[in-house]
């Protein structure tokens, strides 16, 4: 496995939501929507700087988090729901096991990589804590209520729930303005995603990765995964180790620059588009960067612990997947048969450990 240093790192294509935002139709508006859809199509990621996201809002929400996982341990298993699938909640470190792990497809994969693109170890469960915080409009009626639970509020922190709605807000509608763009930049109405996002499960779902504890260089905090949703937004870390795996094949250290957001194509996109998106590839692992960043956490005498602020946006449970009409082909229908979202989750969840 060559070190972190020897491996490429690149900034992702910045798409700009304001043009957009200002005017759809305009060149620059429609220029952006084609950038969006041919860097999601090659990296299965990309950046985007959207005018209502402000930076310090990210810097807030990470210093909440990074206090509520400054707890003990008990008082956060408090907030823990296994029988709901920890879809709510907190899910305790330990707990969610790489997919890779349990997919013989994956496996393969990974065998005819190229040494330096291997990925670190994903057999073993993820040392990151979770929090899951339902985002958006419950659906009126749903065959999944599993999926669709109440919220859990902490003891300690009663201004949990506009913090986290607030952030929420803020991510839910930046990947929803960049889900038009994308249908946009495809050629197909610009509702074509949106609308069958509509009551989508979203979920706000920080991620937390204690640096005391799992802070050594070659550390893997989240394994080799793609994520079960349609898109995945984060805003920027404050510590580096997130590798991702481009369309072709190359492992990336990925930057992101300040003041952007991160997307990265989930598996329902990738239903949807008949394989045209591929869910990307990714894993999380303490880098020599890391460490660098820990030192300027501390000097600040904030936490050690990595957060990520991530909302995963889901198609709604009730909707089926399948290739829509451009990306239908022969193969695709083939690989990719109807589906109803809620069992292609809690199939998905199954194979993380969390759905029991």
């Amino acid at each position: 496995m060559p070190s972190a240093d020897t491996l490429s790192s690149t900034f992702l294509p910045v798409v700009e939501l304001e043009p957009y935002l200002t005017d759809p139709s305009s060149p620059e508006a429609l220029a952006q929507c084609k950038k969006a859809a041919e860097a999601i199509e090659t990296y299965s990621a990309l950046s985007i700087r959207d005018p209502r996201v402000p930076e310090s809002a990210n810097a807030q929400f990470l210093d909440l988090i990074e206090d509520y996982f400054s707890q003990p341990f008990d008082e956060k298993l408090k907030d823990a729901r296994p029988d709901f699938g920890y879809q709510v909640g907190s899910t305790p470190e330990l707990t969610e096991l790489p997919r890779c792990g349990r997919d013989d497809d994956c496996k393969a994969r990974v065998a005819q990589m190229p040494d330096e693109y291997k990925p670190h170890n994903f057999e073993t469960p993820d040392p990151k804590w979770r929090f899951f915080w339902r985002i958006g409009e419950q659906p009126p009626t749903t065959e999944f209520p599993r999926l669709n639970a109440d919220p859990v509020i902490p003891a300690a922190f009663p201004q949990w729930e506009g913090e986290m709605n607030k952030w929420g807000s803020l991510m839910h509608d930046a990947v929803d303005t960049l889900a038009e763009m994308l249908a946009v930049g495809f050629g197909l109405p610009k509702d074509t995603f949106t609308s069958r996002a509509k009551y989508g499960p979203h979920l706000l779902a920080p991620t937390a990765s204690d640096l005391e504890k799992y802070g050594k260089v070659a550390t893997v905090l989240a394994g080799f995964h793609t994520d079960l949703n349609f898109l995945t937004i984060h805003g920027k870390s404050r510590f580096p180790g997130l590798y991702i795996w481009a369309k072709d094949g190359h492992k990336l250290l990925a930057r992101i620059p300040d003041g952007c957001l991160l997307v990265q194509a989930g598996k329902q996109i990738e239903y949807l588009t008949g394989g045209k998106i591929l869910a990307g590839f990714h894993e999380v692992v303490v880098v020599p960067s890391t460490l660098d960043a820990l030192e300027r956490q501390k000097e600040n005498q904030r936490p050690p612990w990595r957060i990520s602020s991530t909302l995963f946006y889901h198609i709604a449970s009730d909707q089926t997947l399948q290739p829509l009409d451009p990306f239908v082909t022969e193969e695709s229908t083939k690989k990719y048969p109807p589906i109803k979202t809620g069992t292609q989750v809690q199939i998905e969840l199954g194979f993380l450990n969390l759905d029991k």
